[in-house]
């Protein structure tokens, strides 16, 4: 019985890279030549403190740039609250968003069963498995979900026949 599992993942070492290429390329723009701007990361989230909101709005638009030439969609940046830090530089926590919460997974299933496509879904931890007694219907199944607008990247992996 042909299945394929529906996963929200992503590879940290990808965001390692891009944030140091984001490091670099802070160091080498003259707007930041004498700002004081640290950022870090982690396995959950990335880390930025800057001067002010201007250069914070500067550094998400490169870090999107950068995140996205790594072949990551940008969707697993969840952009946190801006926390004024000393004097007047502000700091901000982005979350990296990984694994598919309890109310996607129900709006994907959703979805499905709408569309009367004979497939059967299972929710495992953060993944979605799908089965189903047709190659075809599996891929339909795939079409169905890119066409849809999901706040969280999606990948299709593990299909089997």
């Amino acid at each position: 019985m042909p299945t394929f599992d529906i996963v929200s993942k992503f590879d940290f070492s990808e965001i390692d890279n891009s944030v140091q290429n984001l490091k670099r390329e802070i160091t080498q723009r003259y707007d930041f030549k004498a700002s004081k701007s640290e950022i870090g990361v982690d396995e959950n989230a990335i880390q930025i403190t800057t001067d002010d909101e201007y250069k914070l709005n500067q550094i998400h638009e490169m870090l999107k740039v950068q995140v996205t030439k790594r072949g990551i969609d940008a969707k697993i940046l969840d952009m946190g609250k801006i926390e004024n830090a000393a004097g007047q530089s502000v700091r901000q926590s982005i979350g990296l968003k990984k694994g598919i919460d309890r109310d996607l997974s129900k709006e994907i299933i959703k979805i499905v069963k709408d569309s009367k496509i004979k497939v059967q879904i299972s929710i495992q931890g953060e993944e979605l498995r799908i089965n189903g007694k047709k190659r075809d219907d599996l891929q339909e199944v795939i079409a169905l979900l890119k066409e849809k607008e999901f706040n969280l990247p999606l990948q299709f992996v593990n299909f089997r026949d």
